[in-house]
């Protein structure tokens, strides 16, 4: 009897011990880890949500890495003279945080949230559209975050296996060279093509999403930056023969700079970054991507560095004066300004007061519009930045929208960032044909597509005896105004080799010319044409060789031995390598 009670006691405790055991053992279903989140379709579909969330990052598309390649460029300049100086003088010492930092950390937690998808999502069963769509939008995703590592870095890790975070050897990658991660670019963006859905077959659930036009898009855009000219033309003409989804050019050209369901995601847009309407989203403000929060702005800033500071931002970025007088240089034919001057830069122009409520060449009789958009809240022009003066930048502000009220510092303006517009399709194709067979009456009618629509006078084929010329004309005139202050402008000067070439950065100076106030005058919005004389300085005086790319972060250089500093970290000159692959034009006079 005294075994048995033993027996009986040691039974009872070894089945009390495992019986609390499982009752202790719960899992938190609000804590999952990765190891068990993404295994159904609806967690894959989330984190395709979270991936976009990434890309309205700061670093990303909320502020800094929008601007950071417009001031690279030479139609904006630095007003502000703090933040963004060093990336505007091109000679970042690679220690400062907003563009040696911010853009490169987002950008890859873009593609960490990309490789998990594609980590996950071979193993879940599902209808084969279902996995199209999921597994097109990760490899969209992540060969445009790897675009645009490329482009601004030049040489990055390239990370495309998830597995590769839980080991530190794997983690700490080491650079590639530039070629390497834009064949995985366009490895990504091939397989999103094929993958995802037309706008026109994807309907209501295609409306702010990557689809195969994106990614066609994007494609033409990779493989022009390594002047594969051909490559990129059968797509660019695939994309007008809408193989892709149907896209035109908007009869409004100011529409791709508006909010509202009317405006964004229009007929024009491939890709845009979402944004909620002023005022429609939270009240927190998710700068990084460790504050987040369920009542975010979902706004951007991108209006703070542009807007005027009279009406209420930081004013760090202007308008230069070469891109205003080259919009004053050409009038319309009725011999109006050309309206993009309007949606490009905030000038007052005596002639806005005598446009609105009339027909004009760009409005003609029987468009409901009749220049109702010349609004007369703007009656003077503004400076950009109070102290350092400078026209002031409107695209993505309210400046036009007669909302100035609304113009506020952070992440609160609502207006999409369209990313790349059919436009740039056109410009593109006639590049493209320029390139491969010379100045050709196809090229010229892509061009006069865009010039109709803002009712400029048709180019002819005649004015343009070399295909230097017509590339002098896509390049330094066409793409400059149809583009000025977006997106896209520093990229340009990287491919077509302007910093590598003494003629063409002379011309780049004298595109960057601005004016800041003397000792006692007051700043100036800075319209006047510039000269050497009269100038104070070009954006391009203090540019260090190797520094047409931004350097890596020494931070970021110092926690992982495996990475070596690019060309800007080391100022080694990048001219001989392009120059041993790559054609660059010549500065030719268009009036001669």
């Amino acid at each position: 009897m005294k075994k048995l009670n033993i027996f009986l006691t040691a039974f009872a405790l070894l089945t009390g011990f495992s019986s609390c055991e499982n009752e202790l053992d719960v899992v938190n279903t609000n804590n999952q880890t990765t190891y068990e989140f993404g295994n159904n379709i609806s967690d894959l579909q989330e984190a395709v949500i979270a991936c976009y969330n990434r890309i309205r990052l700061e670093g990303t598309f909320a502020r800094v890495g929008y601007t950071m390649d417009a001031v690279r460029g030479d139609e904006v300049w630095n007003s502000s003279q703090q933040w963004y100086l060093e990336y505007d003088n091109l000679n970042s010492p690679g220690t400062i945080d907003i563009g040696d930092q911010w853009i490169w950390r987002d950008w890859y937690h873009v593609i960490n949230r990309a490789n998990f998808i594609l980590s996950k999502v071979d193993k879940v069963s599902m209808p084969e559209k279902t996995y199209n769509q999921i597994a097109g939008q990760a490899y969209f995703l992540r060969g445009l975050a790897y675009y645009y590592l490329a482009t601004y870095y030049q040489t990055v890790p390239l990370i495309t296996d998830y597995s590769d975070y839980i080991d530190m050897n794997s983690l700490y990658a080491a650079n590639v060279t530039q070629d390497e991660v834009l064949d995985q670019v366009e490895s990504d963006l091939g397989k999103a093509m094929t993958m995802l859905p037309s706008r026109d077959e994807g309907g209501e659930w295609a409306k702010g999403r990557a689809t195969s036009g994106s990614a066609a898009g994007y494609m033409a855009r990779a493989l022009m930056f390594r002047h594969k000219f051909a490559d990129a033309y059968e797509i660019l003409k695939d994309i007008i023969a809408g193989e892709y989804g149907h896209y035109d050019l908007m009869p409004d050209y100011g529409a791709n700079f508006m909010e509202g369901p009317e405006n964004e995601n229009n007929i024009e847009s491939l890709f845009e970054v979402q944004f909620m309407d002023f005022g429609t989203g939270g009240t927190d403000q998710e700068w990084t991507p460790v504050n987040i929060s369920p009542q975010s702005t979902q706004g951007h800033a991108v209006e703070s560095n542009y807007a005027s500071q009279e009406y209420g931002s930081w004013g760090d970025l202007a308008g230069s004066p070469w891109l205003y007088n080259l919009y004053k240089k050409e009038r319309t034919t009725d011999n109006r300004l050309d309206p993009r001057l309007y949606w490009t830069l905030v000038t007052y122009e005596p002639e806005y007061d005598s446009y609105t409520g009339l027909t004009t060449a760009a409005y003609p009789d029987g468009d409901p519009r009749k220049n109702v958009v010349y609004k007369a809240s703007v009656t003077r022009t503004p400076l950009s930045n109070t102290a350092q003066g400078g026209i002031s930048i409107a695209k993505f502000t309210y400046a036009r929208a007669d909302k100035t009220e609304a113009v506020t510092t952070g992440l609160h303006c609502g207006i999409n960032i369209r990313l790349m517009r059919y436009s740039d399709v056109l410009l593109r194709a006639a590049e493209c044909e320029n390139e491969l067979h010379g100045p050709t009456q196809i090229a010229i009618d892509y061009i006069n597509q865009v010039r109709e629509r803002v009712a400029l006078p048709p180019l002819q084929l005649d004015d343009f005896p070399t295909a230097d010329h017509l590339f002098e004309q896509i390049a330094n005139v066409e793409r400059p105004k149809e583009f000025g202050c977006e997106n896209g402008r520093g990229i340009d000067l990287l491919r077509w080799g302007f910093f590598y070439d003494e003629g063409r950065l002379q011309q780049l100076r004298q595109h960057g010319f601005y004016r800041l106030p003397g000792t006692g005058e007051q700043p100036v919005a800075g319209t006047d044409e510039l000269t050497e004389e009269t100038a104070t300085r070009s954006t391009y005086d203090s540019y260090y060789k190797g520094h047409e790319y931004f350097p890596i972060f020494q931070g970021t250089l110092n926690a992982n031995p495996k990475l070596t500093g690019n060309s800007a970290n080391k100022s080694s000159d990048n001219s001989t390598s392009f120059k041993e692959r790559y054609n660059i034009r010549p500065v030719v006079n268009l009036n001669d």
